[in-house]
């Protein structure tokens, strides 16, 4: 499994993957979600909640 990845651009903030994450690898920086790739297990969890497909495996 690859670790999960942010598109700046497009991340809107909403913070539904921080909740989301069962590692709590996702925290929002500055308005816009940060993974921790120490936390990141790839497990998928942000990539299907995110509303804006901002989060890419």
């Amino acid at each position: 499994m690859s670790k999960a990845n942010v598109n700046k651009d497009t991340c809107i903030g909403c913070g539904v993957c921080e909740a989301s994450c069962p590692m709590g690898a996702i925290k929002l920086v500055d308005g816009k979600a940060m993974i921790d790739i120490n936390k990141c297990t790839g497990c998928g969890a942000c990539v299907s909640s995110c509303p804006v497909s901002a989060i890419k495996n």
